[in-house]
């Protein structure tokens, strides 16, 4: 080489070389630049993440920052994850061209996704999850090397990302407000392997498309408004492992060799759905599965008996769809259970399961800790085999027709944290073994037939929330003892027979959230420390016999948004302090014995929110109340309060009284009758016994013609009354208005003890068969439960009470339970057979289909209006099993 060759050839290398270091140089300095422009964008930052971030230390060695090894080093990866940093992501970042990993997860982040993070073509980990980042999802399309995506929990809106990366291996974009269509462009990214697109609100189905996908092996899709059939595609995903589809509008039958296709699920969810049709058995070929989540769906037949492969298992959620088990072999399923060794959560809620549980539900494996078989058809005694599964955390068996005694051994279930027998026929003492339960967290034993006392021991209990024996036959004294328990939230004992004072102790209670206590015979003053309950949200003491004031204690309990003291015996004035309790939502102090001024601040400014009728001493109030003006002079003043008798209590009282009682006056002058009842003196005669059938006919179906006047508690009619055609006056009450049956009361004392010429004397009085308030009780949920029974019963019978049919002991209640169950076809309406179909000339079976639908409503009904409100079931049992009813209609045609 010439010697001028070889100056030329220096000269060309060194200007590279310095070309080549000033452009490495000048990229450092970018990377450092940019770094700087995050920090800046950082409004919030506790941790003191970014406190090294200074020109003290080369960025390289910045807190969360690692650089390439190479010389100059370049930012290859930010993580920062956790850091509870505040603010918004800086566009910089785009500038570090040889970023690899960006994770900026589980921060507070805010803003949009900067566009510029598109064009790092090196990027492989983007992690930007558990922020609060909105708008759209840029485009990635030119970052070529992107293997993982991660924008999970954000609040992204927008299309499905369409422009991504063919390298693409996971993609996580589950909690967002995203919408549209699953695009059918993603199947060519075939090297997917991980969809999560849950909880968004994508439309429409699966594209088939998505069959190309043959490396997937998480899909993702719940808690969207997808819909059609199972989506074919899937069936492709040989390697699957997690499925879950829950949560969207899909339906038809599950492929019947799902099992035998997808043979590597380990997960499979497709709860709240409407797939139909029965459990695929091949379902048990997947024997890896430990997870399994078809609930709230319409899947029928029995459970697979070869579930015992699924040795792996580790959840069975089966609940509400109408999978049976009745006979023997329906219940070999239970059995086959017991070889799954791993189970821990089982549910058969809401299902139509019947008779007794076998005894095979004893050999489920001691590793189960929740068992679930509530809302079902099963009956006999406690299970037994239970004792055998000393491991359980909850127990429940609520909504059936269990009955007999609950077991002592219960307390032997150490573990146990939740037991929920509610609704179904339990007899006998409370078994005060429960009080062992030291983990004993909700105790929930409501609407049984259970007798005698509540265990004082229970206040033993150190961790218990809730406990709910509501609607049974308790008798005996509330236990002081459940008020020191430190963690006691809900004390729910409504309708029973409990007597005696509320202890003081009650101000123990420092977490009582809710005090129901209605419906019982509870008496004395309500204690004063009940003030103290400093969380109390509901207060329900009414129907009971407390005396005494109100406590100017409750004023204090500022959580407080429902006080119920309604019938009780309750005197004096309404506190002031009332009017305080800002969250106040209903307040009932309605019949007791309260006087003086209401007061017009808080809740009292609200008419509509609260009650005050039957107390007939108030006085002021606001305006919409309409009470008369409180007096102005002391109320200890004797001359005063002489005043108020003569100027106020006796013309109110009296007008009161002939407004609403006096008759209208005869307009023909009666002739004499010839009913002997009637002529006799008005002294120790006997009333006339006449029919409500007879009423309607006297005014002609209550027509508005007849409607002499209306007052608040019921309605007056003129009408003609026997065959002499005598003129009347009939009052109608209105026994669902609060204190009607008291004016009723009121209205024959007065009458008793006034006469005059242009009084009307009474005749007689009718008590309607409709009696819904039957055994003298007031009106209350069990009436209204009543009420839906009769209503159901004259539905299919095509009846109503008041026909003439039903006189003197027979009503539409004992008709139906006389031609029950044998006769039900002679009874109900003969339009409903037509259109059901049960004619002679169709099958036998189909025909006791249909006759058994009409004897099951009808038993609804008579369980609806058994004459003792405490053997009513309740509108959550009725509801569930006219649902059941519905849904064996609908299947059977």
């Amino acid at each position: 080489m010439k010697a001028g060759a070889v100056g030329k050839f220096l000269l060309v290398f060194i200007a590279y070389s310095m070309l080549h270091t000033g452009s490495s140089a000048s990229g450092n300095e970018t990377d450092r630049l940019s770094l700087l422009d995050f920090k800046k964008a950082i409004t919030l930052d506790p941790q003191q993440v970014l406190a090294s971030w200074n020109d003290s230390t080369h960025f390289c060695s910045w807190e969360g920052i690692l650089c390439t090894a190479n010389n100059p080093r370049r930012v290859a990866s930010i993580r920062l994850e956790r850091r509870s940093l505040v603010g918004q992501i800086s566009p910089s970042l785009g500038n570090l061209t040889f970023l690899r990993n960006l994770s900026l997860a589980t921060n507070q982040f805010t803003g949009e996704i900067p566009a510029s993070l598109g064009h790092l073509q090196y990027l492989q980990y983007l992690y930007l999850s558990n922020n609060t980042l909105q708008g759209q999802i840029p485009s990635f399309a030119n970052c070529s090397s992107l293997r993982v995506m991660w924008l999970h929990r954000n609040g992204l809106v927008g299309q499905f990302p369409a422009d991504l990366p063919s390298g693409l291996r996971q993609l996580q974009i589950s909690v967002n407000n995203l919408s549209g269509t699953i695009p059918a462009s993603l199947s060519n990214i075939t090297k997917l392997a991980v969809i999560s697109c849950a909880y968004n609100n994508f439309v429409g189905n699966v594209p088939d498309e998505f069959a190309k996908l043959s490396n997937m092996q998480q899909l993702y899709l719940g808690a969207n408004q997808l819909s059609g059939r199972f989506p074919r595609a899937i069936m492709n995903f040989s390697a699957l492992t997690d499925l879950s589809l829950g949560l969207n509008e899909f339906s038809g039958e599950v492929p019947p060799d799902l099992g035998s296709v997808l043979r590597n699920l380990l997960l499979f969810e497709l709860p709240v759905n409407f797939f139909h049709g029965p459990i695929p058995p091949s379902l048990t070929n997947a024997s890896n599965l430990y997870y399994i989540e078809i609930s709230r769906n319409n899947f029928t037949g029995l459970v697979p008996s070869t579930i015992e492969k699924l040795n792996k298992l580790e959840m069975l959620n089966l609940e509400y769809n109408q999978l049976q088990a009745e006979r023997k072999q329906d219940w070999e399923f239970l059995g086959s259970l017991a070889n799954c060794t791993e189970l821990i959560d089982f549910s058969m809620t809401g299902n139509r399961l019947r008779g007794k549980v076998p005894a095979s539900v004893g050999n489920l494996t001691n590793q189960l800790q929740y068992l679930y078989m509530s809302e079902n058809q099963l009956s006999g005694e406690f299970p037994p085999g239970i004792a055998n599964l000393r491991n359980l955390f909850i127990v429940s068996l609520a909504m059936n027709q269990f009955s007999g005694p609950l077991p002592q051994w219960l307390g032997s279930l150490q573990n146990l944290q939740k037991i929920s027998l509610g609704s179904n026929l339990f007899t006998g003492n409370i078994p005060s073994s429960i009080s062992n339960l030291s983990q004993l967290g909700e105790l929930y034993l409501d609407s049984n037939r259970l007798v005698g006392q509540i265990p004082p021991s229970f206040g033993n209990l150190p961790i218990l929330k809730v406990i709910n024996i509501s609607n049974n036959i308790l008798q005996g004294s509330l236990p002081k003892e459940l008020f020191r328990i430190p963690t006691i939230a809900q004390i729910s004992l409504y309708v029973n027979s409990i007597d005696g004072p509320i202890h003081p102790d009650i101000g123990n209670a420092k977490q009582l959230t809710y005090l129901q206590l209605s419906s019982n015979n509870l008496s004395a003053e309500i204690p004063s420390t009940l003030g103290n309950c400093e969380s109390l949200e509901e207060i329900e003491l009414d129907y009971n016999a407390f005396s005494g004031n109100i406590p100017v204690s409750l004023g204090n309990i500022r959580t407080l948004k429902v006080l119920n003291l309604s019938h009780n015996n309750i005197s004096g004035l309404i506190p002031v302090s009332l009017g305080n309790l800002q969250l106040l939502e209903q307040l009932d102090l309605s019949f007791n014995n309260l006087k003086g001024e209401v007061p017009t601040k808080g809740i009292f400014n609200n008419a509509t929110a609260m009650q005050i009728d039957g107390n007939k001493d108030l006085c002021g109030g606001s305006l919409e109340l309409h009470l008369p003006s409180c007096p102005v002079r002391p109320l200890n003043s004797s001359r005063h309060k002489l005043s108020v008798v003569l100027k106020v209590v006796i013309p109110v009282a009296v007008l009161v009284s002939l407004a609403v009682i006096i008759s209208v006056s005869l307009l023909f002058q009666r002739p004499k009758q010839t009913t002997q009842s009637v002529s006799l003196p008005l002294f120790r005669r006997e009333f006339l016994k006449i029919s409500y059938s007879d009423l309607v006919r006297a005014t002609e179906g209550f027509a508005t013609s007849n409607l002499v006047g209306q007052g608040r508690y019921g309605s007056v009619y003129q009408g003609k009354l026997f065959q002499d055609g005598n003129v009347v006056a009939i009052k109608v009450f209105c026994l669902e208005t609060r204190g009607a049956q008291k004016s009723f009361i009121a209205e024959c004392n007065a009458l008793r003890n006034l006469r005059h010429r242009n009084l009307v004397p009474i005749l007689t009085a009718c008590s309607t068969v409709d009696p819904k308030c039957a055994g003298g009780g007031q009106v209350s949920t069990a009436s209204d439960v009543y009420s839906f029974g009769v209503v159901l019963l004259e539905v299919f019978i095509r009846r109503r009470p008041t026909d003439d049919m039903f006189k003197e002991e027979m009503s539409i209640t004992k008709f139906t339970e006389i031609n029950f169950p044998e006769n039900v076809l002679q009874i109900v309406d003969p339009q409903l057979l037509q259109e059901l179909d049960l004619s002679m000339e169709i099958p036998t079976t189909i025909k006791e289909t249909g006759a058994e639908i009409l004897q099951s409503v009808l038993e609804v009904g008579l369980c609806c209006t058994r004459t003792s409100p405490k053997e009513r079931i309740n509108m959550q049992v009725a509801a569930a099993k006219l649902h059941g009813i519905r849904d064996a209609y609908l299947r059977g045609n």
